[in-house]
């Protein structure tokens, strides 16, 4: 009888080809926050207060060519001064992979309640921006995004 004798070339192709057949068998799927999700955000931002709608201005175009850079600006409407002034800002989401989006914090010295990026957007969602104010109080703007290329998972939808 004759053995062939294990290489450490042969190793190498049968964990090559064994990895590869495990890769065939596991399908990663992105996987999306849920309006749940999004709702659980807000509230561990929020503490549980009621948050009321009005006072923010979500800026961000209604419908995308294309989810991979997309310009946001919330603006708050607040004088800005020692005594009535916003404290953060944050941006939430529905689709995403993770509903909290951006969280800013501001003071009165900041001058002006605005704050502007770039997010990417998975698909088509709701977004929210959630501002709290010094007094304790959380004011609101949502805005439904239509995406005709998703990013984060491109070919999904």
């Amino acid at each position: 009888m004759f053995c062939d004798p294990v290489t450490p070339h042969k190793i190498r192709r049968r964990l090559l080809a064994v990895g590869g057949a495990l890769g065939m068998l596991i399908v990663v799927r992105p996987v999306f926050a849920t309006p749940e999700e999004r709702d659980s955000a807000i509230k561990s931002f929020t503490g549980g207060a009621l948050v009321k709608v009005g006072k923010v201005t979500l800026d961000v175009p209604m419908l995308v060519d294309n989810g991979n850079a997309v310009p946001v600006t919330v603006t708050v409407d607040s004088p800005m001064n020692a005594s009535e002034h916003v404290t953060a800002i944050a941006i939430f989401n529905e689709r995403n992979p993770q509903p909290e989006v951006a969280r800013f914090s501001l003071g009165p010295r900041a001058g002006k309640a605005s704050v502007s990026t770039r997010m990417r957007l998975a698909t088509s969602q709701k977004l929210i921006a959630v501002a709290k104010l010094n007094d304790g109080t959380f004011w609101s703007h949502s805005v439904e995004v239509v995406v005709t290329l998703a990013a984060c998972i491109e070919g999904e939808s």
